[in-house]
């Protein structure tokens, strides 16, 4: 996948899950898309890249912000 193809997938995982996680800044959310990314790069089957991209940053995102909501909660 040459690197303007990365920059349009990132950005576009980026784009919906700032939409579901507004509390998220949205440079934390850019970072953990970009290493989830990373971290699958290197797989044999390529069209699956986004979807596994933003399944497990969604889940990280999920993870952090729904806790950290319910710390908040008296």
């Amino acid at each position: 996948m040459s690197e303007a193809e990365k920059e349009i997938i990132v950005r576009a995982v980026v784009d919906r899950l700032s939409s579901r996680f507004p509390n998220a800044p949205r440079p934390h959310i850019a970072g953990i898309v970009g290493e989830e990314y990373e971290s699958l790069a290197d797989g044999r089957i390529r069209s699956y890249i986004p979807t596994l991209v933003e399944h497990e940053a969604r889940t990280r995102l999920h993870r952090e912000f729904t806790s950290e909501t319910s710390q908040n909660v008296p």
